[in-house]
């Protein structure tokens, strides 16, 4: 740095304030700074730099399901925030969650010096886990609304499933289904009680309820069962790829997509759009959760609260597999 201030004629407090985006530095004095780091190839030594500021600027995240459109994104969505922020990030992924598995790495995560933790585990239990875990850094949980030892970051999923089935009945369906997901992850919980409430606030009665395992293997298969069941007029699936699979059975057995049954994903994959039809779903904004996980974290670090929790509100997208009802 002292070579930098040397080169640009400036002096080492202003270095620091170009390299920490202080805005107290004007542009010319920051594009000689930069042109000096340019000439020098000078990088700031990040283990020096934690000794005096004592942070890593290094943040870990801890997931699970990795293949799953949600979690993967979700996880992109706190890379890029993290980014950002100007943070590392340091990923951890669990082939099995179990108490165990969650400690063993959040204690790894406490050994490599992070600075705070983001959780992406998506099983109810993994919050009474974090409650018990003894950290020394902020504790940031997708899916969880947070409490005086946890903060929390969350899409509304049950808002998002009301979305969807309220669309349907606007369209005069009262015969809804619904293809849920593991019965053990919190989002396929909070969508199947959003469904459940839409109906009831409207006066009906849940209709046909399916649990499903988010593949489109699975959607084909219930697909099938619904298809040659007709029992329900409208579909709502709790995740783009089972709604896939939904699509080709209806396809195959002569089942119209929408004149014959609507169909409602959750997720808008950018696949969906290419769907034949084109899929009617709810979106979730993964970029936006991860800016809201990661400024729950830096508050934790600025101020050691844990802040009110962070809801993203889902959106509908209409397109092509969702009509009025049959007469």
């Amino acid at each position: 740095m002292e070579d930098v201030a040397r080169v640009a004629g400036v002096s080492h407090q202003t270095v620091s304030r170009v390299l920490n985006n202080h805005p107290n530095v004007s542009s010319k004095t920051r594009e000689r700074v930069e042109q000096a780091i340019t000439e020098l190839g000078y990088r700031r030594n990040t283990a020096a730099r934690s000794l005096v500021t004592r942070r890593s600027q290094t943040i870990g995240v801890l997931g699970s399901e990795m293949a799953q459109y949600g979690p993967s994104h979700t996880l992109l969505g706190v890379q890029q925030a993290a980014r950002d922020a100007g943070y590392f990030v340091s990923v951890a992924g669990l082939r099995e969650v179990t108490p165990e598995t969650i400690k063993d790495a959040i204690a790894h995560f406490m050994d490599q010096g992070v600075d705070g933790i983001v959780v992406t585990v998506p099983h109810p239990g993994t919050f009474d886990v974090l409650r018990d875990v003894t950290a020394q850094v902020p504790l940031v949980a997708v899916g969880s609304v947070g409490d005086e030892h946890l903060s929390g970051a969350t899409v509304d999923q049950k808002q998002g499933a009301r979305l969807a089935v309220q669309h349907l009945l606007d369209l005069g369906h009262t015969q809804i289904g619904h293809l849920s997901g593991p019965s053990d992850w919190i989002d396929a919980a909070a969508r199947i009680e959003g469904w459940q409430d839409a109906l009831t606030q409207a006066g009906l009665e849940p209709a046909t309820l399916i649990e499903g395992d988010w593949s489109a293997e699975c959607g084909y298969r219930e697909g099938l069962k619904i298809a040659a069941d007709r029992s329900v007029t409208a579909l709502f699936v709790a995740n783009d790829q089972m709604a896939l699979g939904v699509l080709r059975a209806f396809n195959e057995v002569g089942v119209r997509v929408p004149e014959d049954i609507s169909v409602v994903g959750f997720d808008d994959q950018p696949e969906s759009a290419y769907f034949i039809p084109p899929l009617t779903t709810v979106a979730q904004d993964f970029e936006e959760l991860g800016r809201r996980c990661i400024g729950l974290l830096l508050d934790r670090l600025e101020s050691g609260a844990t802040g009110t929790p962070a809801t993203v509100v889902p959106r509908l997208v209409v397109r092509s597999t969702t009509a009025q009802a049959a007469s």
